[in-house]
């Protein structure tokens, strides 16, 4: 019973449904992973190095008896906590099942990036709770790849009940909660976190800011698009038996939707697992998602292209990019939804335009869709334009990583002018995310985290996110715009008024800890035909 708690909603008994391969959910039906793996793409994540903090730990060829004949899914590197891992100890179905998703090279259950570096620490099962080894085995895996791991998976949580603190609450002060978000600015790296599902409601740590949380989807009509009745959401329904966990105050917890429905994947011996489902094997395809982009990204450094600097490996870029590109309404073909590829729903059918994030300015994200539905293909779209400044024109598709300031050094907002009029009544979409500042309280200055060291939490300064006409320096003529005092994301998707000139500002507005904060900024429009 503690073990279900603790990994993402497994479910394992889905055995009325018919299973689909993991080809599919990389597929055009799902988040079209494998188009992005073919010409003139040729991107499966080949030397970046992504990472998975579980429970239990995948098996590695040659070195565990359980992988003996398994050639498909192969970590680069498996621990224990902080040590290497003990030889046929720790390995997991779940592990291994989550690992397939991100690694597998196998031609029929192929996986997101199969040619991409994984490394991989088993937490151990702690019936306390272990959160300090959690921390641990994440700080683990962080400085592997020669320190330079982009993306790290979270197919588990730790349930309140668990939580050493007086009457707990996600809050954001939980020891593994402030670990990670400590990690993700120290090791530069995005974590992502299976979503709120499963019997214990939303597991520590959803209640992060500097990662993502992704929800789980089930096909409609063949194609991944709605979110799983077994999902929570941000707001889930008191239940009988067991109080709802949600986030403190208003703050929404699911950033992005992904599959991860009645699922075949790959066991630690190379065999078919039975159908299984839950946000366990949908946060892996975003996390797998992160190494195709930053392959691109890393290809086109090498080759100097220009508009491209080592901002592209940010954390805070790859969330921004993979969140604006998010499918949430089908273009009908004329373009004015961005080339949407589906229409992703809830568990009452309602899409993005029928949710209060689409119509209230104070809320950035839909309780259970976040921005919408991975779609890899379009986060390569949204990053390959490269990287733009501000304060001179910039393209219609792009992003950015800079610095807003309340010194006097530094501007207090940023103009994104965009180059050509945009269509009337089409919609433009528009992603700001930074990061929660979390300091270690490092006892013995060896600038690691160590079991019994602390975190202290030094907020969230409030930037907000304005789409107003190119000539216009007053917020008051904004036309939109993202305003959430709570969250380290703010989100536009808004119909443009009429055919003209627009342009997104970035503004700080209330400073919390430092005068100034790093940002990453998306951008997707609609040119004037």
């Amino acid at each position: 019973m503690q073990f279900t708690w603790m990994v993402g909603g497994i479910v394992a008994s889905l055995l009325a449904i018919p299973a689909i391969a993991i080809e599919f959910s990389t597929g055009p039906n799902g988040i079209e992973a494998r188009r992005l793996h073919e010409e003139p793409y040729n991107l499966t994540g080949r030397k970046i190095g992504i990472g998975q903090v579980e429970i239990g730990r995948p098996a590695l060829f040659g070195f565990d008896k359980p992988a003996a004949e398994n050639f498909i899914v192969r970590p680069t590197q498996v621990f224990l906590v902080d040590q290497q891992a003990l030889s046929n100890l720790n390995v997991d179905e779940h592990a291994a099942s989550v690992a397939s998703v991100m690694i597998s090279q196998d031609k029929r259950l192929r996986g997101v990036a199969p040619e991409a570096r994984l490394y991989s620490a088993a937490a151990g099962f702690n019936r306390q709770g272990g959160q300090p080894e959690e921390c641990l085995a994440s700080q683990t895996v962080a400085l592997q790849n020669g320190d330079d791991v982009r993306a790290i998976n979270f197919s588990f949580g730790e349930p309140l009940s668990q939580d050493p603190r007086p009457n707990a609450l996600l809050d954001g002060n939980a020891l593994l909660t402030l670990c990670i978000d400590w990690s993700s600015r120290e090791h530069d790296v995005l974590y992502v976190i299976a979503g709120n599902q499963g019997r214990g409601g939303i597991p520590i740590p959803t209640d992060h800011y500097n990662g993502m949380t992704v929800s789980n989807t089930i096909t409609v009509d063949g194609i991944y698009r709605k979110v799983s009745f077994a999902d929570l959401g941000s707001e889930p329904p008191s239940i009988q038996g067991r109080p709802a966990e949600s986030n403190v105050g208003p703050r929404r917890s699911i950033t992005l939707a992904a599959p991860g429905s009645a699922m075949q994947l790959v066991q630690p011996d190379g065999n078919d697992t039975p159908p299984i489902s839950g946000t366990s094997f949908a946060a892996p395809h975003v996390t797998a998602t992160v190494a195709l982009i930053q392959e691109y990204g890393d290809r086109q450094l090498a080759r100097g292209a220009s508009n491209w600097t080592l901002d592209a490996r940010r954390h805070e870029v790859s969330k921004a990019v993979i969140m604006n590109s998010a499918d949430k309404v089908e273009d009908t073909g004329n373009g004015l939804f961005l080339d949407m590829t589906r229409t992703a729903v809830d568990q009452l059918n309602n899409d993005w335009l029928a949710s209060d994030a689409y119509w209230r300015e104070e809320i950035p994200l839909n309780a259970n869709l976040g921005t919408g539905h991975l779609n890899a293909f379009r986060a390569y779209q949204q990053f390959s334009p490269g990287q733009w400044i501000p304060d001179v024109p910039v393209p219609i598709i792009g992003w950015d990583y800079r610095t807003v300031g309340t010194d006097a050094s530094t501007q207090p907002y940023r103009d994104y002018i965009i180059n050509r009029p945009l269509q009337a009544d089409s919609h433009i979409s528009a992603t700001l995310v930074w990061s929660r500042v979390v300091e270690l309280q490092d006892a013995n200055g060896n600038a690691l985290y160590d079991a019994g060291e602390t975190f202290a939490d030094r907020g969230l300064n409030n930037l907000d996110l304005y789409l107003m006409p190119a000539g216009s320096d007053n917020l008051e003529d904004s036309i939109w715009s993202s305003i959430s005092p709570e969250d380290s994301v703010e989100h536009i998707f808004h119909r443009i008024p009429e055919t003209g000139e627009y342009k997104l500002r970035v503004v700080f507005h209330d400073q919390v800890n430092d005068p100034l904060q790093n940002y990453a900024l998306a951008w997707w429009s609609v040119p004037a035909q």
